[in-house]
């Protein structure tokens, strides 16, 4: 795999320090999205389409402003307005609003921009107005190459966002997840990577073995997870941008789950001998390996809190499958859940202020967030199958995967990817080419 090799760079043009009326409040759940007017962005004289892989793009201003509003319609707090109502022609409404004629057609926020393409140089300049007060409050350019048209997007989505909500966007990541493909019976995975909309997937692995659970690093573009060698399981490390691959031991018993810390230098997991599973911590410099839990029950699915001072887990220690919280070293273990049901896969925020978590009760899977003391529970959606919750940089979105009930010969299975809000809105289906699970949110590419 070639190493993608990017110079973006973000320049100040003009800043507005007013304060802006427009702004979107992001605490409550149903909230009305704001409409906001995404010009298409003008593009300079003189400049070329871009040839990627094959293929010319044409329009790219166009295709830009289309990717910004797809990002705003599936974040559920925006409403991006139809072009056909626009009356302001892009390369004026960049320079200068009309805001009465943005205003007419009930947009709050507008979007304008300017794009210069040369043979090896994409340069997009935008900037975000408030029609109500008639301001400007952001302007940035981009510079990069050329076929990296869609991550300009998705960064100018993340700044308007940042803006506008006052917390981090989360549109320039990527999502790491299982491909399976086949019947339920025979099914072949593969891992599967591609961008937070969907577009650019790429597969790691060829799908000669079984592969699960994988998840990103927060520091960097490495990935551990879990595959299947001559039957045993073994804990993978994957750098994405090298394509180097390399195990990170080998263990005698059966080894789940895999999981980095925060700071990105050691992985916890679960490790199997005798029967029984407690949780390891390995140093990757030092391949150093330490056992945290020690107990006769089954310990399993360590998360980290973002602050690398407690982890949370899922054991079977009081007689039914319960959500654990520990410190890093494994001592004070203090049990958080008590509700009816089983409940597994906690995994903590990146805000450090929820746990996501799986809950099992009648027959019907649920996926849920509650605050680290336990306190709070709150169950976002329900289904006839789905698990492993994973969070958006930001701690606004979670993805998971669901799985539809198969026939007595298997037919009519599917496994497919899903987003809700935390607060339990605006839940979307995440279109892939295969079957996919496992999903793992990356952090921002641009940090």
């Amino acid at each position: 795999m070639k190493k993608l090799i990017l110079s973006i760079f973000c320049l100040f043009i003009f800043s507005s320090t007013s304060m802006a009326l427009v702004e979107v409040d992001i605490t409550r759940g149903n909230i009305d999205p704001l409409p906001i007017a995404v010009s298409p962005l003008y593009i300079e004289p003189g400049s070329k389409d871009i040839k990627q892989d094959g293929k010319i793009i044409k329009n790219v201003g166009e295709r830009i402003s289309e990717v910004i509003e797809v990002n705003f319609k599936r974040s559920g707090l925006f409403n991006p307005l139809k072009k056909d109502s626009f009356v302001q022609k892009p390369d004026i409404a960049h320079v200068k609003p009309r805001f009465e004629d943005w205003r007419l057609i009930k947009a709050q926020a507008l979007v304008t921009g300017k794009v210069t393409v040369s043979d090896d140089k994409l340069r997009v300049e935008f900037r975000l107005w408030d029609v109500v007060a008639a301001k400007e409050m952001v302007a940035l350019a981009f510079s990069t190459t050329p076929e990296n048209w869609r991550r300009v997007a998705h960064m100018i989505s993340d700044k308007i966002y940042q803006r506008l909500t006052g917390e981090e966007g989360y549109f320039d990541t990527r999502i790491i997840y299982v491909a399976e493909t086949g019947s339920k019976t025979q099914r072949f995975k593969k891992l599967a990577i591609m961008d937070q909309d969907g577009a650019n997937v790429k597969y790691l692995t060829l799908g000669n073995e079984l592969v699960l659970t994988p998840r990103f690093s927060p520091k960097n573009q490495l990935v551990t997870y879990l595959s299947y060698f001559r039957n045993l399981p073994r804990v993978y490390l994957l750098d994405i941008e090298t394509g180097v691959q390399e195990v990170v031991g080998d263990f005698a018993g059966m080894t789940f789950a895999p999981r980095f810390s925060p700071d990105g230098e050691k992985i916890i997991m679960s490790f199997a001998k005798d029967g029984n599973s407690d949780i390891y911590t390995m140093t990757l410099k030092t391949r150093v390996v330490e056992k945290i839990t020690d107990h006769t029950s089954i310990d399993t699915s360590p998360s980290y809190s973002p602050d690398g001072k407690y982890i949370c887990f899922n054991s079977d220690r009081s007689g039914l499958q319960q959500i654990y919280v520990m410190r890093s070293d494994g001592s004070g273990v203090k049990r958080i859940t008590f509700g009816k049901g089983l409940y597994g896969t906690p995994v903590w925020s990146p805000r450090g202020d929820l746990i996501a978590f799986t809950k099992v009760h009648k027959g019907k899977f649920y996926i849920g967030v509650m605050r680290p003391d336990g306190s709070g529970e709150r169950l976002l959606t329900e289904n006839f199958y789905q698990e492993a919750p994973s969070w958006s940089p930001n701690g606004r979105v979670l993805i998971f995967y669901r799985e539809t009930k198969s026939d007595s010969e298997g037919k009519g299975f599917s496994a497919k990817l899903w987003s809700i809000d935390l607060t339990g809105y605006n839940e979307r289906l995440i279109k892939t080419e295969t079957d996919g699970s496992d999903p793992s949110w990356s952090s921002l590419l641009s940090k």
